[in-house]
């Protein structure tokens, strides 16, 4: 988690910056408002990329950790999509979708319960 962490970190600075100065300050009003979205989109991508290409992040090639659909193939776009915007959902509800994975007896996150995927060691 950590290490994804500093991956999501160094891609929102970046971006940030590449959104300052395109757009300038955006510490209030609709530039932060149209700021936030950019960069979930931008994280958007990295993971969408990540999830289609190889099943992995940077962070889950160190832990060697895979998502991938219940029959093990990588995932499609349209299932990634969907489960970055139920993460981030998750995310945003103080983080209940990933609390699931105590209860789940397959230690699954909601999303991935949902979506029927779920992460495996590579």
């Amino acid at each position: 988690m950590v290490y994804e962490l500093l991956t999501i970190i160094a891609l929102c600075i970046v971006f940030a910056g590449i959104f300052y100065g395109i757009f300038g300050d955006a510490t209030e009003g609709v530039r932060r408002l149209f700021q936030q979205v950019f960069l979930w989109v931008i994280l958007g991508t990295y993971y969408l990329w990540c999830w289609t290409k190889s099943g992995q992040t940077v962070a889950m090639q160190a832990w060697h950790l895979k998502v991938v659909a219940q029959d093990n193939a990588t995932l499609s776009m349209q299932m990634a999509l969907r489960r970055y915007v139920l993460a981030s959902l998750s995310f945003v509800l103080c983080g209940l979708g990933f609390l699931w994975v105590v209860v789940d007896k397959d230690r699954l996150f909601l999303h991935d319960r949902l979506l029927k995927c779920k992460i495996i060691i590579a």
